[in-house]
């Protein structure tokens, strides 16, 4: 496994993140694995280099930190793993059980510090922009919870560059502590963020940790239509009918599997070494329903496509709306 820091950071990272939405109950999501089917997950990526791990309070509502705090607990040193988690999402229909406001803020990381059972954590995010919410009341909040050492880094998820631009120059601004990372969607379907997010990253020494590089298994190929696929979350993903599915996301699709055919490999190696190769990623976040997803990913780190194979990836590439940014 190879380890690169984090943007601008001291904190080295292994090359991909375990992405921890797949581990939790499921009564939130029917594809959710349950903590003792979660476990082989966590065991197989310490034992293969993988130190960092990416949850949300969001997931499974709580659960799914629960089940990442208990696993990692087992199978590493606290000081060896780096352990990210997330705040925004709705946990509650309470007026102020969602959103990025200080008192939201300040209950959600004692709540998810508990249930990691650790006293801190590693990088805490915003988990989306809150239009609702001043900047300078969230930011001053997440600079605190540095201070008081709950959290060593901060970070942010999907939103426009625009915004996340205005938030880094309000924590210049005030001496508050600083974003280092960036996690927006990026996969050879959605690559809207090439246009001004990636750039923006690089600009300010922010580290781009992408969720879905393999579109929600969509790249995987086998599905031409929602709610299709070898896994319980195809079938049952109805969100990926907004973001996928134009006839231009098929001809990327199999654009991928021509390219995977012809190096005798699955289409997720392929489309995964397209995502990390960019040099502005630091680490892809996976997401492994199945222990082969897990090795694929490995694999896929030892992938270099050749600059042809990459033109021929990208080349029915058609724009399209943002999405997921609110």
């Amino acid at each position: 496994m190879k380890y690169v820091r984090l943007g601008n950071t001291g904190l080295r990272v292994s090359r991909l993140a375990l992405g921890c939405m797949t581990y939790g109950t499921p009564a939130w999501r029917s594809w959710v694995l349950d903590a003792e089917q979660s476990k082989p997950f966590f065991k197989l990526a310490i034992e293969s280099g993988i130190n960092f791990f990416d949850t949300s309070n969001a997931y499974s509502l709580g659960v799914g930190e629960e089940v990442a705090g208990r696993w990692l607990k087992e199978f590493a040193p606290r000081e060896e793993v780096v352990i990210a988690t997330k705040v925004c999402l709705p946990m509650s229909d309470k007026p102020n059980g969602k959103g990025l406001s200080r008192k939201h803020i300040m209950a959600q990381v004692d709540a998810s510090l508990k249930r990691l059972g650790t006293d801190y954590i590693d990088l805490y995010q915003i988990h989306r922009y809150d239009p609702a919410t001043p900047i300078e009341e969230t930011l001053e909040a997440l600079n605190d919870i540095v201070r008081a050492g709950k959290a060593r880094y901060i970070g942010a998820s999907s939103m426009y560059a625009w915004q996340f631009a205005r938030m880094i120059a309000a924590s210049d601004r005030n001496g508050w502590a600083r974003f280092v990372s960036m996690q927006p969607q990026l996969n050879l379907v959605y690559r809207e963020e090439e246009r001004e997010m990636l750039p923006l990253c690089q600009a300010e020494g922010v580290g781009v940790i992408p969720w879905s590089p393999l579109a929600r298994g969509y790249l995987a190929g086998g599905r031409n239509a929602p709610m299709q696929g070898a896994t319980e979350r195809a079938k049952t993903d109805d969100f990926s009918a907004h973001m996928y599915y134009r006839q231009a996301d098929q001809d990327v699709v199999s654009a991928v599997s021509e390219v995977a055919e012809a190096r005798g490999l699955p289409n997720t190696q392929v489309a995964l070494a397209w995502v990390a190769a960019n040099p502005a990623v630091t680490a892809p976040i996976i997401g492994a329903s199945k222990l082969a997803h897990i090795e694929d990913a490995l694999a896929a780190l030892e992938v270099k496509l050749t600059a042809e194979e990459i033109a021929k990836l990208e080349a029915p590439y058609q724009p399209k709306p943002v999405l997921d940014h609110g």
